[in-house]
């Protein structure tokens, strides 16, 4: 049985990222099986978020202000950097963080075609200069593209004496050695601390 607006909806949602066909099947299903003012309620709510909802100003995360609230009322003494706005939402788990975010859209990926300029590293130098902060801290992917780009910022930022840093990488906490791989190993090797 073919239905073009079941097919639809199934493409609709598959457009997503990381949704399958099955999954998308699923959701559309679930639409269906849904009362008309729920689904005119779900859709109301993509759509408002779509016009209400861009990037900020300052960090480039979601907001619906030309300035965040996270830029407001925290100081930019300390930034921390990370790929996508997904990230923060990570990273602000740690209470201990008392400083701004940085969202790159991104990272240099030659494969990709993402160059520097492709990405937000002119909007986080003006920043540093604009607040004389003192600490970046790059919280990139550990992959290629992310260690390219923190590496990149670091040499880009170092004639305004700002210190650079990079999150600790290596063996999970609960991880047994055998299962980890050589690279991790490593990693966790080269950024031991003192006891």
């Amino acid at each position: 049985m073919y239905l073009d607006s079941l097919d639809k909806l199934v493409s609709a949602f598959r457009s997503l990222p990381g949704v399958g066909f099955k999954t998308a099947q699923r959701y559309a299903y679930g639409v269906l099986n849904m009362s008309e003012e729920d689904v005119k309620t779900f859709a109301q709510s993509m759509v408002n978020a779509k016009e209400k909802i861009h990037f900020c100003n300052e960090c480039g995360n979601f907001s619906e202000k030309e300035v965040c609230d996270q830029c407001l009322k925290c100081s930019a003494e300390t930034i921390c950097v990370v790929g996508e706005p997904k990230d923060v939402v990570a990273m602000e788990k740690l209470k201990n963080f008392n400083g701004v975010f940085h969202v790159l859209h991104g990272c240099i990926n030659p494969l990709e075609h993402k160059t520097p300029n492709d990405i937000r590293i002119k909007e986080l130098v003006a920043r540093v200069q604009k607040h004389k902060t003192k600490e970046v801290i790059m919280a990139t992917n550990p992959d290629v593209p992310g260690d390219t780009t923190a590496y990149y910022i670091a040499e880009l930022l170092k004639p305004f004496g700002v210190k650079v840093t990079r999150l600790a990488q290596g063996v999970s906490m609960g991880t047994d050695l055998e299962y980890a791989d050589e690279v991790t190993l490593n990693r966790a090797m080269e950024l031991r601390n003192n006891l």
